[in-house]
């Protein structure tokens, strides 16, 4: 983008944002090949115009009061794909090519917790409605976050733990979470089987990811088991 074509375009978006009345509007980042919520911080007129201008995200710190240049530290900078805002003018929203994690706890997003929230009964099956989109997207997204924990190595992450530990840990960590889900099996406790199974896969990817066996790999040899001719 020229420097006539930006400064056009900054004219043009100045006149539409709506700042609060501290000259702040909330500005959310996502992911442009995921689609991946990354964060949500506050830009102002300032770090507005210098996201434009450098094609890279600069926000407005409210503790600190001064600008920041994501990234401009730690290396983990966030190349702008594409710039919106709402229908209100009061929200902006970015799409950006990560060069690295986007929370400074060196998870890829600022959303990796979650927390439980009542969820409406299917009326046929009496079971909790399923999540929206793939069933499994969610392992793909884990297979990424462990290859990322493995490459990156950030502090204080349990699976950073496990890899400097090395395979014989992650294999008893392996074993353990397979004795707690039969446990769980046998005890007819599908509250507690879920927590386990969940906990065994997970450090089932971090295997895999040891071992750089793709999971891809796995679901293709389930893939082929299912298109042999049954002998029944």
């Amino acid at each position: 983008m020229t420097n006539e074509l930006q400064a056009q375009s900054w004219e043009l978006v100045k006149e539409q944002i709506k700042f609060d009345k501290d000259g702040l509007v909330p500005a959310i980042v996502q992911d442009a090949a995921t689609k991946d919520v990354l964060m949500m911080a506050y830009m102002n007129g300032e770090s507005l115009q210098r996201s434009m201008e450098s094609g890279e995200t600069w926000f407005w710190s409210r503790s600190r009061g001064e600008l920041w240049h994501k990234g401009g530290t730690s290396g983990n900078t966030q190349k702008i794909v594409s710039a919106r805002y709402d229908c209100d003018g009061d929200t902006l929203l970015f799409l950006v090519k990560p060069a690295g994690p986007a929370c400074h706890t060196g998870e890829t997003t600022c959303f990796y917790r979650g927390f439980a929230s009542p969820a409406p009964a299917s009326a046929e099956s009496g079971t909790d409605a399923a999540p929206s989109g793939s069933r499994f997207a969610v392992l793909e997204e884990l297979e990424q976050i462990i290859a990322e924990r493995e490459k990156e190595r950030p502090e204080g992450a349990y699976t950073t733990y496990l890899f400097d530990k090395g395979i014989d840990k992650i294999l008893k960590k392996v074993g353990e979470e397979t004795a707690e889900t039969i446990i769980a099996a046998k005890n007819k406790d599908n509250a507690e089987l879920r927590l386990e199974v969940s906990d065994l896969i997970y450090h089932l990817l971090v295997l895999l990811q040891e071992r750089k066996l793709p999971l891809d790999d796995i679901m293709a040899e389930l893939e082929r088991r299912h298109e042999r001719p049954r002998r029944d």
